[in-house]
């Protein structure tokens, strides 16, 4: 496959930051035997792998803007180009050892997402995508499972349980279409789950409460694989909103659907 330079840089950067995480990641290991436990660890960690995937982007673009998780935003002088970070996907699973988590970069010019990169170091799998090049894992060309019926259906979401109204919401939800389709699992990681999606692993993803590096790069990973995302009203607001909707064409409407009856 080819990639655009753009696309290597971003590449370049989530390898980089992932090797660091997979030395960080045997230290969690041996952390979990620990009084202290390893959350400061992981928090250093995180921090460590921004900075790599950071200074990686802005040495070959230094104009571009930056959104980070743990960084916040810095205002590039370009006006159309803004990297979006999250360093570490998954970071409860990583705080546990559980090798679900990925370095995830999307690119975002005058709004639109035109380039992804969702690398899980400890499998070495890499998701890339770039608007009209399709998506890809490693060397493979992906697109999403051509289920047509709920009830076939394999579905993914993420609940955290504490509290907040969209977790409740989420419940209810869950309630009323888990006995509508073959399963549900939640893996801990958006992007990892909508990078599956767009292999055909999952058929389909919902999730609310999210920020735009969640849902950035995910994003434009299914919709080169052919599937479809949207906002729970079945907009194009799903990073702005942290929304999401997605699954094949026959799925997506019917998951939306589901998903709007319960209040």
């Amino acid at each position: 496959m080819a990639r655009s330079a753009l696309l290597n840089v971003m590449v370049n950067a989530a390898l980089k930051a992932g090797r660091g995480l997979i030395r960080d990641f045997g230290e969690v290991e041996n952390l979990q035997v620990s009084r202290k436990g390893p959350a400061d660890f992981v928090s250093v960690a995180d921090r460590r792998a921004e900075k790599v995937v950071m200074d990686e982007l802005m040495k070959a673009r230094p104009t571009y803007s930056l959104l980070m998780e743990e960084g916040g935003e810095v205002k590039g002088t370009d006006g159309m180009h803004r990297w979006i970070i999250d360093p570490i996907d998954g970071t409860t699973n990583f705080l546990h050892a559980i090798p679900i988590f990925a370095v995830a970069i999307a690119l975002e010019r005058n709004g639109e997402i035109v380039g992804s990169v969702i690398y899980n170091p400890v499998m070495d799998e890499l998701f890339t995508a770039e608007k009209g090049n399709g998506a890809w894992l490693n060397n493979r060309r992906l697109r999403v499972a051509s289920r047509k019926h709920m009830a076939d259906a394999l579905l993914v979401t993420g609940i955290n349980s504490q509290g907040r109204n969209v977790d409740a919401l989420q419940l209810r939800q869950l309630a009323h279409i888990t006995p509508a389709v073959s399963g549900i699992r939640r893996s801990g990681s958006i992007s990892i789950d909508l990078a599956w999606l767009a292999a055909g692993r999952f058929d389909g993803v919902w999730e609310a409460g999210l920020a735009p590096w969640d849902v950035a790069p995910g994003l434009l990973m299914v919709r080169e694989a052919g599937g479809f995302v949207t906002d729970y009203a079945g907009g194009n607001d799903a990073v702005s909103k942290g929304e999401v909707v997605a699954a094949n064409e026959h799925l997506q409407p019917a998951l939306l659907k589901a998903i709007q009856t319960v209040q």
